[in-house]
């Protein structure tokens, strides 16, 4: 049931070379990878990067405003659509008791790395605190990616922590779209665009999704959801998919998060069938129909991400680099461990069989990798600069952490599950 390795090798794969790219590009000839990301497509638009000019505020359109801000919702609506089904279809991953214990060790692999990080900026000076402190979140992610193909190789495939981590992981990408919609604004809040996002999203379900459910009731043809459905497909989402995302950028939240609540409209199936799980290319509801239409779409998307945003120069390391790392690679196993602990023994909630303490921490080391997410809230958190750059390459090292976690799970002797 849980056969992503292709899915997620094909990621990983276009991920690592849009980033060892610009990691190259940039280190070779940084002034033509500037130019590059910074490229303004169209001055005075009506979307793009806000700047202020005498009073005068204006849009530019930039190529990695297209790619960060417009592109990359694709890549979280994917990411939304598991949570959305892990936490309200029937027999969802994140639902019930046996979730319990994964959810506890997320708050910890959350806990944890904030505690490292601000923690280590506080020794370091009140100066060093001052100009670190808003980039608190970033070694708060889990890449559910590169820890999936870690886990592999310390686990086996068959090994219970193997969908423990994913639940994890899974639930670290729902708290992490939450904590950037809240405390990263993009500009000065007007939550009062949020009504448009809101309108758009009550009125595609309304009309595209129960209406002709309702006006089907009693007869089992269900000729008006099946006119909708091949007449109209997709694009009645896509127009509210649009709105709603000109809403969030409006309203000063990341607009990368501007297709959830749209998701959430969308036709979906009964039940899950797990996570990113192969069996779902098989079933019929528009929900995933679209999400299988977009995997290679969003696997291009990863690359232009990774190209546009791994981009450091190696003289950019330092103080943010280690806060960042240390937070993931410190933090986050420490903190998934003690928390998972917690939920396990004293909460009384339990492993799963065939699971025991030193797979939890194992399992913590390899959920340090934080890439992905990591960068992302990186470039919100810091505007372009030194600062920027230096916490990105701390994202970049917690790469280390599958060195870690292979290591670890040798010395811990961890036993290989392989079907």
């Amino acid at each position: 049931m849980y056969r992503v390795w292709n899915f997620i090798t094909s990621y990983s794969l276009l991920l690592i070379a849009g980033a060892s790219l610009a990691l190259i590009w940039a280190n070779t000839d940084p002034e033509s990878y500037r130019a590059l990301i910074e490229y303004p497509l169209v001055h005075d638009f009506f979307i793009g990067h806000l700047h202020e000019a005498d009073g005068h505020f204006s849009r530019t359109l930039t190529t990695q405003f297209v790619v960060n801000d417009i592109l990359m919702a694709f890549f979280f609506a994917m990411a939304g659509k598991e949570v959305w089904e892990a936490v309200v279809l029937k027999n969802g991953e994140l639902r019930g008791r046996k979730a319990a214990t994964p959810l506890i060790a997320t708050a910890g692999g959350m806990f944890g790395p904030i505690a490292v990080y601000l923690g280590l900026a506080m020794v370091l000076g009140s100066d060093t605190f001052d100009a670190v402190s808003r980039g608190w979140a970033i070694p708060t992610a889990t890449d559910i990616a590169f820890s999936y193909l870690v886990g592999r190789i310390v686990f086996g495939a068959g090994h219970p922590a193997i969908r423990f981590l994913l639940l994890l992981a899974i639930a670290d990408d729902a708290a992490g779209l939450i904590i950037l919609a809240i405390f990263y604004p993009t500009g000065e809040l007007a939550p009062v665009w949020l009504l448009l996002s809101l309108g758009a999203a009550l009125a595609v379900y309304l009309l595209a999704n129960d209406l002709p459910r309702r006006l089907d009731r009693g007869n089992q043809l269900r000729p008006n959801s099946t006119w909708v459905r091949r007449k109209l497909s997709f694009w009645p989402y896509l127009i509210a998919g649009a709105l709603s995302w000109y809403a969030f950028m409006r309203a000063g939240i990341h607009p990368a998060l501007g297709l959830l609540p749209v998701v959430a409209t969308i036709p979906h199936a009964d039940r899950p069938y797990g996570i990113f799980a192969e069996a779902e290319a098989h079933l019929k509801d528009l929900l995933n129909w679209m999400e299988h239409r977009l995997k290679y779409p969003v696997e291009i998307v990863l690359f232009l991400f990774g190209l546009f945003n791994a981009g450091v120069e190696f003289s950019a390391i330092g103080a943010p680099t280690w806060l960042v790392a240390l937070g993931l690679l410190l933090g986050k196993p420490i903190g998934i461990f003690i928390m998972g602990w917690v939920g396990a023994r004293v909460l009384g909630f339990g492993l799963p069989e065939g699971m025991n303490f030193k797979d939890l921490f194992v399992l913590g080391c390899v959920a340090a990798i934080g890439f992905t997410v990591a960068l992302f809230v990186a470039s919100v958190a810091f505007p372009s600069g030194d600062i920027q750059d230096a916490a990105k390459m701390g994202a970049l090292f917690s790469f280390g952490a599958a060195f870690v976690a292979i290591v670890v799970g040798k010395l811990m002797r961890i036993e290989r599950h392989e079907y």
